[in-house]
């Protein structure tokens, strides 16, 4: 249905993916296809239109996946290569559309992608480089076409990044800590997606433990946890583990809200 929001997981490894190279540990050996994880990120389907958070290493393979023929917007929840490596794969939009796609960016994270991609912005630009309209966000309410977005902050250890709310729906990855402010906005939702790593505490994201506990003081109806690694562990003998409502999430995941 046209408003019903539809949410694919196109990634839900970190920034190294799942198999890691080189690594022979169970769950890089897994036959499973759930253990198998591309970088973080996601699609949301909404009011017939296409919006990706974050563009990493894997964007084309997670476009052809998904099978996504159009793309509205990509919103950035920070600058980090894993979240951001991707942007030139746009290209295919673009010369479909004969249109920029729109981009939604703090300024810090606009800064590095001018700087990482500084042919895009040149005086003088090459034929075919990607074509992208920046758009400048804080942490105030903006809207694609008739979508309301809501920014929500979140720590990244001593990084200030964004997660993003849609409605009853909110997308916080890559979090560490969130401040008591933001926490009322994303409380009681239908669903809502943090970050999980791995079972040992990490100084920048959350381990199981301490998203269980953020999930349980903001009480959603469903929650889905992204951004994991191979010292997460095994998908069918970890998710046995959570909470009824607590689910892993894995790459090719569709929720409907």
């Amino acid at each position: 249905m046209e408003n019903k929001l539809n949410i694919t997981f196109l990634g839900t490894g970190t920034s190294q993916g799942i198999p890691i190279i080189g690594c022979d540990c169970e769950v890089c050996r897994s036959a499973d296809a759930r253990n198998k994880r591309l970088r973080t990120s996601i699609l949301i389907n909404y009011k017939n239109k296409n919006i990706v958070v974050d563009t990493g290493p894997d964007f084309r393979q997670q476009m052809l996946n998904a099978e996504v023929k159009e793309l509205r917007a990509i919103l950035f929840t920070h600058e980090h290569k894993d979240h951001v490596a991707g942007l030139d794969d746009v290209r295919p939009f673009n010369f479909k559309t004969g249109k920029p796609i729109d981009v939604y960016a703090e300024q810090r994270v606009q800064d590095a992608i001018k700087r990482e991609y500084a042919y895009i912005f040149s005086e003088n630009p090459y034929p075919g480089i990607p074509q992208i309209n920046m758009h400048l966000i804080s942490h105030t309410n903006f809207n694609i076409d008739d979508i309301e977005i809501n920014p929500i902050r979140v720590m990244h250890h001593k990084l200030p990044i964004l997660g993003f709310k849609i409605g009853k729906f909110a997308y916080l990855t890559d979090i560490k800590t969130l401040p008591g402010e933001e926490k009322k906005k994303v409380s009681n939702l239908d669903a809502i997606v943090v970050t999980a790593l791995r079972k040992e505490p990490h100084i920048s994201h959350m381990n199981i433990e301490e998203a269980v506990t953020l999930i349980r003081e903001l009480n959603p109806k469903k929650a889905y946890l992204t951004h994991l690694s191979h010292r997460f562990g095994l998908h069918e003998f970890e998710e046995k583990k959570l909470p009824p409502n607590v689910f892993i999430a894995y790459d090719g995941l569709r929720i409907s809200i």
